[in-house]
C-alpha cells in the first residue's frame, strides 16, 4: 500500500508526526506499507517549519512543493498544479490531509479527481461562520473525503446532517493531543520563562492570526487596549504571528503593543518552547483553534476572543470560555478567572489517537504483512 501524508503549515505538522510515527512501527515490523510526506511549503519560514520538523521527530520531507504565501486563490491553485504531478508520479492507494489549511482542500480534490482515496484528519468541526476560509475548506474536504477521522462527538452531528454516510466516520480522538502528551515533559525543560525574564503564573500568553481581528485596525487597536488593562497586573507574552506584526506596523499600533505597556512582543516560537510558556502561565487569550485544545489539556484558562468554536468541546469539557470581542465581556470575564475549577478531558484525547487511525486504515486497505 502507498500513502501519501500532506502538512502545510505549522499545526499540519504536530498533527501528522504521531500518524507517521505509528506508521513507521508497522513498516519496521515488515506490513507491505510505503509512506511518503509532501509539505507543500505554505509556511516556510525556519521557526515555522524547519525546527518544527526537528522537535517533533520528523523526517524530511520526500517532496516540498516551495508554494510559500498568496492570495487564497493564489496559493490554493499552486498546490493543485505542483501535487497533481506528484500524485501521477507516485501513484498513492491513499493521501492523508489534516486540518482546514488551504494545502488540505487543495491536495484531496487533486486526489479525488484522480480516483485517489482522501482520510480527513479532524474531520465535522464546523464554527457555522462562513466568513472563515477554514469553515470552507473543512465542509468541502468532508464532502469529498472516504474516511473522515473526527476528534469530537459533536462532528458526527455535522456530519450526519452535512449527509454523510456513517461508514464513513470514525470517532478517534485528537492526534494533536498525541503530540502534546508526547513532548509535555521535554517541553518544559526549556524554561523559557527564565529566558525572558517572567514568573510562572503570573504572565498572560496572547496569540492573534484571525483577519476578523488583525486586518482591521479597530478591531486590533480594542484588543491592544484590552491587553494593556491586564498587563496592569500581569505581564503579557505576545508571540506575533508575521501576519499580524505587519499590521501592527501599519496601522502604527507599536506604543500600544509595547514594553511600556508591560506587552512583551517576541517572534513565533518553536513548538516545544510554545507549549513551556503556556504550561507555566496564568492564562491564555487567542484566536486560535488548536490552542483551545492544549490549553484544555494542560489545564490552562482560555479566553477565545472569537463569536465562535469549531471546537465545542474545550467549552463543555475543558478550560476554554468564548468571549467574543467585546472589551468589556473580555475584561469581565478574565476578572473572574478560577483556577480552582477541575474540568475533564475530553473523551479519547489520551495520547492513542494514530493508533486508531492507523489501524483502521490498514484493516480497510487489508494491508499486511509480506
Amino acid at each position: 500500500m502507498k500513502i501519501i501524508s500532506v502538512v502545510g503549515a505549522r499545526p499540519n505538522f504536530m498533527k501528522i508526526a504521531p500518524i507517521i510515527k505509528e506508521f513507521s512501527k508497522y513498516i519496521k515490523k515488515g506490513y507491505n506499507l510505503e509512506h511518503s510526506l509532501v509539505h507543500t511549503g505554505q509556511h516556510y519560514s525556519p521557526i515555522m517549519s524547519e525546527m518544527l520538523f526537528q522537535q517533533l521527530g520528523l523526517p524530511e520531507p520526500d517532496i516540498n512543493l516551495g508554494i510559500g504565501s498568496g492570495s487564497h486563490g493564489e496559493q490554493t491553485g499552486k498546490i493543485i498544479i505542483e501535487f497533481e504531478k506528484v500524485l501521477q508520479e507516485y501513484n498513492p492507494d491513499l493521501i492523508i490531509v489534516v486540518g482546514d489549511v488551504n494545502s488540505t482542500i487543495a491536495c484531496a480534490l487533486d486526489a479525488k479527481k484522480l480516483g485517489i482515496k482522501v482520510a480527513h484528519i479532524e474531520a465535522g468541526l464546523r464554527s457555522f461562520d462562513m466568513d472563515m476560509p477554514e469553515e470552507i475548506n473543512r465542509i468541502l474536504t468532508d464532502a469529498i473525503s472516504d474516511f473522515l477521522f473526527i476528534t469530537e462527538k459533536s462532528a458526527i452531528t455535522n456530519l450526519s446532517n452535512e449527509g454523510v454516510s456513517q461508514e464513513k466516520i470514525h470517532f478517534v480522538g485528537n492526534v494533536m493531543i498525541d503530540t502534546l502528551l508526547s513532548h509535555l515533559e521535554k517541553a518544559k525543560e526549556k524554561n523559557m520563562t527564565k529566558e525572558l525574564g517572567l514568573i510562572s503564573n503570573e504572565y498572560v500568553v496572547v496569540t492573534l492570526h484571525r483577519p476578523s481581528n488583525v486586518d482591521n485596525e479597530c478591531s486590533l487597536e480594542s484588543i491592544g487596549n484590552v491587553l494593556a488593562e491586564i498587563s496592569k497586573n500581569k505581564t503579557i507574552v505576545f508571540p506575533v504571528h508575521p501576519r499580524t506584526r505587519n499590521k501592527i506596523n501599519e496601522y502604527n499600533l507599536d506604543g500600544l503593543f509595547s514594553k511600556e505597556n508591560n506587552i512583551l512582543l517576541t517572534d513565533p516560537l518553536p513548538y516545544l518552547e510554545f507549549i513551556n510558556i503556556i504550561s507555566s502561565s496564568y492564562a491564555v487569550l487567542t484566536d486560535s483553534g488548536g490552542l483551545q485544545e492544549e490549553t484544555t489539556v494542560m489545564g490552562i484558562p482560555c479566553l477565545t476572543l472569537r463569536e465562535n468554536t469549531e471546537r465545542p468541546s474545550t467549552i463543555n469539557d475543558g478550560t476554554n470560555i468564548l468571549v467574543g470581542l467585546s472589551p468589556s465581556n473580555i475584561l469581565n470575564t478574565y476578572n473572574q478567572i478560577d483556577k480552582s475549577i477541575k474540568r475533564k478531558i475530553p473523551e479519547k484525547w489520551d495520547g492513542k489517537s494514530a493508533g486508531r487511525i492507523v489501524k483502521i486504515i490498514l484493516e480497510k486497505f487489508s494491508v499486511t504483512t509480506t
